[in-house]
């Protein structure tokens, strides 16, 4: 598995130095509130886990199935929803975790959907953006790390289903793609 990484991108302990700035930013700006985080599945578990044990508050952690890689390597354009039903969200104020902000399309739908179901405040949290322009100009309000456009794996994120378990973050050589 470690044979098909071209090189760490991010090593796990500059990761959790970071998640730790980021639980300061959103206990700072959620005080003293009962925060609905949802969770992007599954590519944000890992990154949601580290990050929510920095943020010492009340939470209620939702964890919902979206796609739009579905398997390869680029964003097919199209967004699924997996999961038929959404949390309660109505008059809540709302952070959603996901693993990258590659096109903008997957948060920007998720956003927009959780705005529907009547969230008060939706606030978005990413490990990594990449240094390109998104879908509807959307940025995220906490972010881990800025990235080149490369197809990156470990720490969450996968390719077909593998790699997900990886300490780091590491772009994923061409010929393991």
């Amino acid at each position: 598995m470690e044979e098909d990484i071209e090189r760490v991108l991010v090593d796990e302990q500059v990761i959790h130095k970071r998640l730790d700035v980021m639980a300061l930013e959103i206990r700072k700006d959620f005080p003293g509130e009962v925060l609905v985080v949802v969770v992007l599945m599954k590519g944000a578990f890992v990154f949601a886990a580290d990050l929510l044990r920095r943020v010492p508050r009340m939470l209620e952690m939702e964890c919902i199935n979206v796609a739009s890689y579905h398997g390869g390597t680029e964003s097919s354009g199209v967004v699924s929803f997996l999961d038929h039903k959404l949390p309660d969200v109505k008059s809540r104020k709302v952070l959603v975790l996901d693993d990258i902000l590659d096109t903008g399309r997957t948060l920007k739908a998720v956003v927009d959907r959780l705005y529907q179901e009547g969230a008060s405040e939706v606030k978005t949290g990413v490990l990594l953006s990449k240094d390109k322009p998104h879908t509807d100009n959307i940025a995220a309000d906490y972010v881990g790390f800025l990235i080149a456009d490369e197809f990156v794996v470990g720490y969450g994120l996968d390719y077909q289903g593998r790699y997900r378990n990886l300490p780091y973050v590491g772009v994923l050589k061409a010929e393991a793609q």
